[in-house]
């Protein structure tokens, strides 16, 4: 990866709906390398994909509560299970594995209410074998930001 493959990520970042011509332009290239370059970091895996960010506050799902999970296995077979059964809900933005806290796993979940989350995590507490659980309200989202620091990328 070279300065043009982080200006074209920087751009792509910034507004995934940037034409290819302004994309070319801006990085210094013509369309056919753009665009080769483009696919390129798509085959590598370096562009995911390309998404389109919603404000959830508009769209009625103003809470946010971040649920802490100790567990007692951590088996495999166990992360597997887990894993599955955390990836079929939507409510469920963020799952991390933790080190160095007094939680195992953390998981960022959304949702229209406290009534509705708590009787999520009412399904959550029967299909998770867990030591213990936690929540915490978000009271104020003080920064949301999905782009990558890119002068902390060092290129060739």
């Amino acid at each position: 990866m070279d300065k043009i493959d982080i200006e074209i990520l920087k751009l792509i970042q910034s507004n995934a709906t940037l034409p290819l011509s302004e994309i070319s332009r801006r990085a210094g290239l013509s369309k056919t390398p753009c665009w080769n370059r483009i696919r390129r970091l798509e085959e590598t895996g370096v562009i995911k994909k390309r998404a389109t960010l919603l404000d959830r506050n508009l769209l009625g799902l103003p809470i946010v509560v971040f649920l802490s999970i100790s567990v007692s296995r951590h088996s495999s077979e166990w992360a597997t299970l887990f894993s599955d059964i955390v990836s079929k809900y939507g409510q469920i933005t963020e799952v991390h594995r933790l080190t160095g806290s007094g939680a195992d796993y953390m998981l960022k979940i959304v949702a229209a209410s406290i009534e509705s989350y708590d009787k999520f995590q009412q399904i959550l507490i029967n299909e998770i074998e867990f030591t213990s659980m936690s929540s915490s309200v978000s009271l104020q989202e003080m920064k949301y930001n999905v782009a990558l620091p890119f002068d902390q990328i060092v290129v060739d």
